[in-house]
């Protein structure tokens, strides 16, 4: 078994890449995907204990995005580079990104000083490594007495309808595949039970305007999907031929009731057959772009 969503501390997990390794081991899994949100530190400090450990180890990612210029909600997108860290005009990309969601927690900062908490910005990225979000702060609230849990500070502070909450400024989804397409990756749109889009043909709609846009597969198998969800996922995946994926999205204490491999109580389990189909369309389509470049088709654009 595998898992293709994992977090570690450099963003919103809990674990250090080498503590999720060595739970993934445990596990008994052969291969994980780090997808921490809008960074690859993680990943890159998991490559030397995951080789220590002999277990296969993915670059991946998860991108922020919107589905529409007014969503209530950001659309994740899961991005694998099968071939290893991707080029560096993505990562320059992926600084804007990271820009964005530093301004957001600034802003964040002056709403909670606004409702009297004595917070700071250095405080709370402390606490998040390389990429600090809503959870660090919670902790932060939970460490200095303000709430009791982590729930309860969104609850009361940062939850989406709360007094700090902020929204961040995400590029649109159509904007994030086709950078992880450039930069030679596989696009996969994450949980998608959490947009709540119905009914199931608005949900197989949208899927077909993200496949026009270079969408390449669907998160099937994950810790929010049931199994009459995932098997909708899996008929919708099919019927317009794009690639299946699945992981727990663990995130060691930040979610206690979700294990690696495993997800909510055993309703994650996804065969290493997933990963060798992710890395048989990543050879077709290097294929057909080195066909397109021999042809004279692709562009030679200069970054």
């Amino acid at each position: 078994m595998i898992d293709l969503h994992t977090h570690t501390n450099y963003s919103d997990g809990t674990e250090t890449p080498a503590n999720l390794v060595r739970n993934a081991v445990k596990a008994g899994l052969r291969a994980i995907a780090v997808t921490d949100h809008d960074t690859f530190d993680g990943y890159r400090a998991a490559v030397e204990p995951a080789r220590e450990a002999g277990l296969e180890l993915i670059c991946g990612i998860e991108i922020s995005s919107r589905l529409a210029e007014k969503a209530a909600r950001p659309t994740h997108l899961l991005a694998y580079f099968l071939s290893g860290l991707p080029s560096t005009a993505f990562e320059e990309w992926l600084a804007q990104v990271q820009q964005a969601r530093r301004a957001r927690n600034e802003r964040m900062v002056l709403r909670l000083q606004d409702l009297s908490l004595d917070v700071s910005l250095a405080a709370a990225e402390s606490l998040g490594r390389s990429i600090t979000g809503r959870v660090h702060f919670a902790r932060l609230l939970r460490d200095q007495g303000y709430v009791t849990s982590i729930d309860q500070a969104f609850e009361l502070y940062l939850g989406d309808h709360a007094p700090a909450f902020v929204p961040m400024h995400e590029p649109s989804i159509e904007e994030a595949i086709q950078q992880v397409r450039a930069a030679g990756g596989l696009p996969v749109l994450a949980h998608p039970i959490r947009l709540n889009i119905t009914p199931p043909v608005a949900e197989e709609a949208l899927l077909v305007r993200l496949k026009e846009a270079g969408l390449l597969g669907v998160e099937v198998y994950h810790s929010d999907h049931d199994p009459a969800v995932a098997a909708r996922y899996l008929g919708m995946a099919r019927k317009l031929n794009l690639a299946v994926t699945g992981g727990s999205d663990y995130h060691g204490e930040a979610k206690p009731n979700i294990q690696v491999g495993s997800g909510k109580q055993g309703n994650v389990q996804v065969p290493y057959a997933i990963l060798q189909g992710l890395r048989a369309l990543r050879d077709h389509h290097s294929s057909v772009a080195r066909i397109a470049i021999l042809s004279g088709d692709g562009h030679h654009d200069e970054a």
